[in-house]
């Protein structure tokens, strides 16, 4: 059984997909972040980095309890214990560049676009800083999804559900239009084919039965940015 930490954001919906595509059972532990439940000691012993996702799998190597952290690393782990969405096996090289891909460009930089565009949109030069980079990134994956279905190879990976967990957040990362996905025609195709898919309608309702904090004030800006904030003794 895997035990699956989550907050309805755009890393803990990746994991949410694979679980749904693989049909693996888990159980939902819901994590609230704007109310700081992932700074408590018990969540902690679970990921010291204090970030959502990550998972406890029950029967781990050899049959120990295994704990997970890290979006992407995740996906890798329950991707080979599944034997599923790994791709060929000469398309490996790839898999990992493109999971990386998101995991250190496409994702972070998508992630500091929405902060200060809409935290900090006086800070110029972080806005368009970040917004740039964040636009750079969809080029180099529309340019890869050119004249093809899935990002590598020609099966449906772990790395195009890297990749759709923040590119469902397109109208965050790059505000200012109706369609934010208009002048990225390949990675729109891609996206609304997976967006069909069963699985992703049902990992799109993974948690929202739960009521999770909503509302953005203090206590919220302070448990998602501890670090803007004099520790408290």
């Amino acid at each position: 059984m895997i035990r699956f930490y989550f907050h309805p954001t755009p890393n803990p919906a990746k994991v949410a997909l694979l679980l749904e595509e693989a049909a693996i059972d888990y159980e939902l532990v819901p994590v609230d972040t704007s109310k700081g439940e992932q700074h408590l000691p018990a969540f902690r012993a679970v990921n010291p980095n204090g970030k959502v996702p990550a998972i406890v799998d029950t029967d781990g190597p050899e049959g120990n309890e295994a704990r997970l952290f890290d979006s992407n690393a995740i996906l890798l782990y329950l991707a080979e214990k599944s034997g599923q969405f790994l791709g060929d096996p000469q398309d490996r090289p790839e898999l990992l560049s493109w999971l990386f891909f998101v995991a250190s460009g496409l994702g972070p930089f998508s992630g500091q676009a929405v902060h200060f565009q809409r935290m900090a949109p006086d800070l110029d030069y972080a806005v368009n800083r970040y917004r740039r980079e964040a636009e750079r990134h969809y080029e180099v994956l529309d340019a890869q999804l050119g004249g093809r279905s899935f990002i590598v190879g020609d099966n449906y990976t772990i790395a195009d559900m890297a990749a759709w967990g923040w590119i469902e957040r397109a109208r965050f990362v790059l505000p200012g239009s109706d369609d934010p996905l208009a002048a990225y025609q390949n990675i729109k195709g891609w996206f609304d084919h997976i967006d069909a898919r069963p699985a992703t309608q049902r990992a799109r309702k993974v948690g929202e039965d739960h009521p999770f904090k909503r509302i953005n004030d203090g206590e919220t800006k302070r448990a998602l940015f501890p670090s803007n904030y004099p520790k408290v003794a």
